[in-house]
């Protein structure tokens, strides 16, 4: 069986070092790079299966290589930020980070958060399809497939991290029912993220973006409540 492999991306060696020693404890196999021209490199020639990325780091920072590798990939990203430094994490989810985690991070924590990522964003492909057990939705136009993490709109595939289209599926599910910011949080993001409602708009938009309004259905803002998915 083939180890998952695991860019970090962390310009303190020492910390890089422990985080591989632990992966690889773990039976990941891992990359470390110092910087990040050289993550966006290893990202094309070491084809990583998640990326651990720190926040501060010299030449171009987490925040610029998340995007630059958003812009050709939706593989799960994981930023790295120590406690006291200036992290927006809803910028970091607006750039298409699945989650992060704080310096000084418990090992155990760590192993756990990327294995959550992971199976979130793994493609789920039985040999002999049952369908019962495929989970999607269909509209016009549109198929959301949460077996397998796709999405086609108007006959294409649409590439979106796995939380968007997690939310994309939930709203379709269950047309016009409106779910306010807190129960998406909840249902989405789980417990960590309440309190946090701007991730939820941050998520929308990014949706709203990929995914243009229908004329037999769109996601709809409930002003003062939340959101829907409304059908015509």
């Amino acid at each position: 069986m083939n180890k998952q492999k695991i860019l970090i991306v962390d310009d303190d060696e020492n910390i890089a070092e422990l985080i591989s020693l632990y992966l690889n404890k773990e039976c990941f196999d891992t990359k470390i790079v110092y910087n990040g021209e050289d993550a966006l490199i290893a990202f094309d020639t070491y084809q990583p299966n998640l990326i651990l990325l720190d926040l501060m780091l010299p030449g171009i920072d987490g925040y610029q290589v998340c995007r630059e590798v958003r812009a050709k990939s939706a593989i799960p990203i994981i930023m790295l930020s120590a406690k006291g430094e200036v992290f927006d994490k809803v910028l970091g989810l607006e750039l298409g980070a699945d989650d992060y985690i704080m310096k000084p991070f418990d090992s155990k924590e760590m192993i756990a958060r990327i294995r959550a990522v992971l199976r979130r964003y793994q493609t789920v492909r039985p040999e002999v399809p049952v369908a019962d057990n495929i989970k999607r939705v269909l509209y016009e136009d549109l198929e959301i497939n949460l077996t397998n993490y796709s999405v086609t709109c108007d006959g294409h595939s649409v590439d979106m991290p796995p939380k968007e289209l997690e939310l994309l599926y939930f709203l379709a599910a269950s047309p016009n029912q409106v779910f306010t910011r807190e129960q998406l949080l909840d249902q989405i993001w789980g417990y960590e993220y309440i309190g946090d409602t701007r991730t939820v708009d941050v998520h929308i938009k990014r949706l709203r973006e990929k995914i243009k309004d229908h004329k037999t259905w769109s996601l709809s803002t409930v002003w003062g409540i939340g959101y829907k998915f409304e059908t015509r």
